[in-house]
């Protein structure tokens, strides 16, 4: 029988002395250019799903055209993820990453075309979303290459998880001012400006390198590859459990009317997950070492779900706040679950294999808030059900917990 490998790779075993910082990671240059145009094009979508919901109600005073175009910037990322992720492997990542940006920059810009049919309008946004698949691969797949230490790789994720979360809430804050204030049209070609730049940033700042993957290979490799895996299906199992969390922010209107609180506390509670995740990703960043995150992955995918059990006490305002803020805080293990999958997957294979790993999450979180949507109309308690959900959610933690436990002494960050 083989010797069980070293959970702890040298450069996860460093003194917290010599644990770097995020101005470490910044400091490489083709990541401070990836981490910037992420950045700058979140901050447009936040902006762009704000303006088609204005622009679409205003126009039809639908709820479910409004709904319909929303789903748009949902549906084909799923799509896509499953099969056009593949290109990131078959093709240059560069050129599929700059590519795919500057074709969404043209659609985009071309939803500002006042009069649009509204059929039109969902075809160019299920477009801009299928072209959103590839170029996440390539980001994701690029940032792994870019980093040869893995704690770096690691660092790098931690800002970026703190990066992402913090523009959400930015959204959640001034999305809605800022397009009422330049309306939705200014505000589509602000977006399709940010994507424009992004590309253009790609070119110019991040090195070419070669196609990773072969060409011949099959379509649905990447999949099989992690179900194949034993590592790979315990991580993919971890990141499912945000199906559960996702729950009450599916369900922030309906809490807050069982709150019998102001509509405006809507967006507290929309606000309180991704503020809990932005700080739990920053102490674990500083306060943990590589090792101790391993370890800790499985607590804190439990504990994550736990504390939506206390909802079946039907908790106040505060307390509401205080318990999806802990939730999100504890979910920052995702952070871990994530470095981690990218790193065991072969480069070869990181563009397809990735994408399918990112549309499960968004396969769980999508089914998490529809179901549970339903269930509280049969329960008639947004409260109960966030209850049930952690229920649930806790008892399959502790599962995907055990599974990642009997796995994870075969897991090394260095992929091998």
């Amino acid at each position: 029988m083989p010797a069980r490998r070293n959970t702890t790779s040298a450069a996860w075993a460093q003194p917290a002395a010599r644990r770097p910082r995020f101005a470490d990671v910044l400091v490489v240059r083709e990541f401070r250019a990836l981490w910037g145009t992420e950045a700058v094009s979140l901050a447009g979508d936040q902006l762009a799903k704000v303006a088609l919901a204005i622009m679409v109600f205003g126009r039809t005073q639908s709820a479910l055209w409004a709904a319909l175009v929303y789903a748009m910037t949902f549906l084909p990322a799923l799509a896509g993820g499953l099969g056009l992720s593949q290109l990131a492997d078959r093709y240059p990542r560069r050129a599929v990453l700059s590519s795919c940006l500057l074709a969404q920059a043209l659609l985009v810009a071309t939803m500002t075309v006042p009069g649009l049919p509204l059929t039109l309008l969902c075809v160019l946004v299920f477009c801009v979303g299928l072209f959103g698949a590839p170029a996440n691969a390539a980001h994701h797949a690029i940032t792994r290459e870019v980093f040869g230490s893995d704690e770096l790789y690691l660092r790098s994720q931690d800002l970026r998880g703190v990066t992402t979360n913090t523009m959400m809430l930015l959204g959640l804050a001034g999305g809605g001012l800022l397009v009422t204030a330049i309306g939705p049209y200014w505000a589509l070609a602000l977006d399709a400006l940010t994507f424009a730049v992004a590309a253009g940033i790609v070119r110019a700042r991040v090195r070419w390198r070669p196609h990773a993957g072969r060409r011949s290979d099959g379509w649905f490799d990447g999949i099989r590859l992690v179900f194949g895996d034993p590592r790979l299906r315990a991580l993919v199992w971890l990141s499912w459990l945000v199906g559960f969390a996702a729950v009450p922010l599916g369900l922030a209107a309906p809490l807050a009317a069982e709150l019998s609180t102001a509509e405006h506390t809507v967006g507290w509670i929309l606000a309180a997950d991704p503020l809990g995740f932005v700080l739990g990703a920053f102490l674990l960043s500083r306060l943990a070492s590589p090792a101790v995150r391993m370890r800790a992955v499985p607590v804190l995918a439990v504990a994550s779900l736990a504390v939506l059990l206390c909802f079946a006490f039907e908790p106040n305002l505060p307390v509401t706040l205080v318990l999806l803020a802990a939730g999100g805080a504890t979910g920052a293990y995702l952070v871990t679950v994530n470095a981690t999958f990218l790193t065991l997957v072969p480069n070869e294979h990181r563009g397809s294999a990735g994408g399918a790993y990112r549309t499960g999450l968004r396969v769980a979180q999508g089914l998490g808030v529809a179901l549970a949507g339903a269930l509280a109309e049969l329960l008639g308690s947004a409260t109960h059900t966030v209850a049930l959900a952690g229920m649930l959610g806790t008892a399959l933690a502790v599962l995907s917990a055990l599974r990642w436990h009997r796995v994870r002494g075969d897991v090394t960050m260095d992929g091998r």
